[in-house]
Order: C-alpha cells, then structure tokens, then sequence
C-alpha cells in the first residue's frame, strides 16, 4: 500500500477514536478540549507510533489507545505553549488559540485535562502481547519525554532563551527536548508495544533522534517564510541563526541519517521514510 494511502486509512481511524474519547461530556471543559484537538493538526506523532508499531506486527485495535493518549499530550502542550504567560499566540491552525476562544481560565484547565485524560487513557489501555511490562515501559518513557525533564525543560529553556544563549548546541538542545523527545517516544514506543527486539529499537531510536531534530528545524524554516503556511515566531530559531542555505543542508543531513538508521538495521519501510521525507514545502497527507 502507498504510504499516503495507507497514512489517510490510519488518520480516519484515528479521529474517530481521538472524537470518542473528547464527547465523553459536554461541559464546558471538554468543549474547550474538542477545540483544541479537533481543530486539525498533522497527527504526526500518534500515526508515527501507529506506523512503527504495525510494521512490528502490532494490532492497531491495541495500538490507537497509546496513539491518542500521545497526541492528547501534544495538544496539552501547544494550549500551555500558547498561553500569554509562555508564547502569547493569538492563532494556530487558522483559528484563534484556545485561550482567545475560551479565556485563559478555561484554556488552562483544558490543557491539564487532556494531560490528565491521556494517562488515564494509557491506565486503561489494552496490554500488547500479554506482557504487561511492555505497556509499563511505554508509560514510563513517555512521561519522561513529556515531563520536568524533558518537554517541560524544553519550553522552559525556550522562553527563557538569552541573547547570549545563541550557540547552536542551544538550540538542539531546546529541539530534543521541547520537539524530538515526544516524536522519539512515540515511534521507540509503537515499536516496543509491538515486540520490537532490542536492535531494531535502537534504530527505531535513531531514527527518531534524527526526525525530531528535522521536523523542529524544518518548523523553523517554515518560520522563516520558506513555506507558504509559515505562521511566523519570536521563539528561539536555529534557521534564523545558521541562515536558510545552511539550515536546508542541515535538514538533508538529519533526513539522510533517520533513512540510514532505518536501513542499517534492514529496516525497509517506505512508510516510515516517508515522515522523513514530508518535511518538505508541499507536505501531502501529512500537512
């Protein structure tokens, strides 16, 4: 099947699961979280797990729970991101943020909810292949990337980002954390759901290292209107420090290494190449 055939069946079955978890309730707090999620949105991170965990040979009846409760995570962050108090962004996805639609109060409060709803989603989450250990470490390692340590950190060093913080170690230091963390723990962990041996997930790994970091520095090309979506950014940018020509060579060494990580451990997956390869100006499916 061709990757954006396959990528389109995945994202339809992924809305319905991601729709009947948010009409649980109409209050006011699920209608700001429908919002937020249903919004649209790439799907990105869930269909990368789905992706790697069904090449694996994972069920994607076990699989969705683990996918939707990452993108509940990734939603969480971008309402908190957009908040006055860190980026103070008026719109995302063409329509107001959260916070402008609902006030602050109700934006807050739908964030927490969908980082609480996603841990209850993964407590209630089947266990792949009768090992509990296996959903264990999942939940281990995703709440260390989205965590104080890891996405947490990120978007603190991110907003606290210094004239004088402008090194590009910096830089990729914010990415691994604030970006390329939850894309890693998203594809090591649909690989590890589905029994992945322990070679094939440190390819998975690098894999993964190596798109986070490129889907970050292509985020901030786009912010540097390469693309024609670019929605613009005061954030910390590596694009706008190494310059557009060095940042799309870079971009090519980070999406040449993910390939080879792949392939090095006979991993042949046109899928999984083609999230490296989306991150381009016209994106297909995944845009």
């Amino acid at each position: 099947m061709e990757p954006e055939v396959y990528l389109k069946q995945k994202k339809a079955r992924l809305e319905k699961a991601l729709q009947q978890y948010l009409f649980a309730s109409d209050t006011p707090v699920f209608e700001a979280m429908r919002y937020a999620v249903l919004s649209g949105g790439k799907r990105f991170r869930p269909l990368l797990l789905l992706s790697c965990g069904e090449y694996f040979g994972g069920q994607e009846e076990v699989l969705l729970p683990y996918a939707c409760a990452i993108e509940f995570i990734h939603n969480y962050s971008l309402i908190h991101d957009d908040l006055p108090a860190m980026d103070n962004d008026d719109f995302r996805r063409g329509q107001p943020t959260c916070h402008r639609k609902f006030g602050e109060a109700l934006a807050l409060l739908a964030g927490d909810a969908l980082l609480t709803l996603a841990f209850q989603v993964l407590a209630e989450a089947p266990v792949p292949r009768e090992n509990p250990v296996l959903k264990d470490l999942f939940i281990k390692e995703l709440a260390a990337a989205a965590g104080p340590a890891g996405m947490i950190e990120g978007q603190w060093l991110d907003i606290s980002f210094r004239p004088e913080d402008k090194k590009q170690e910096n830089y990729q230091k914010i990415a691994l954390k604030k970006t390329a963390g939850l894309i890693m723990a998203a594809a090591v962990g649909g690989a590890r759901l589905a029994g992945a041996e322990a070679f094939e997930l440190e390819a998975v790994k690098k894999y993964s290292y190596n798109l986070g970091l490129a889907f970050q520095l292509w985020d901030d090309l786009e912010d540097l209107g390469l693309n024609d979506n670019a929605a613009g950014s005061a954030r910390p940018n590596l694009a706008s420090f190494l310059g557009k020509q060095k940042s799309l060579e870079k971009l090519f060494e980070l999406q040449t290494a993910a390939v080879d990580a792949l392939r090095s451990c006979g991993i042949q997956c046109p899928v999984l190449e083609y999230f490296v390869w989306f991150l381009q100006p016209k994106t297909g499916v995944l845009s």
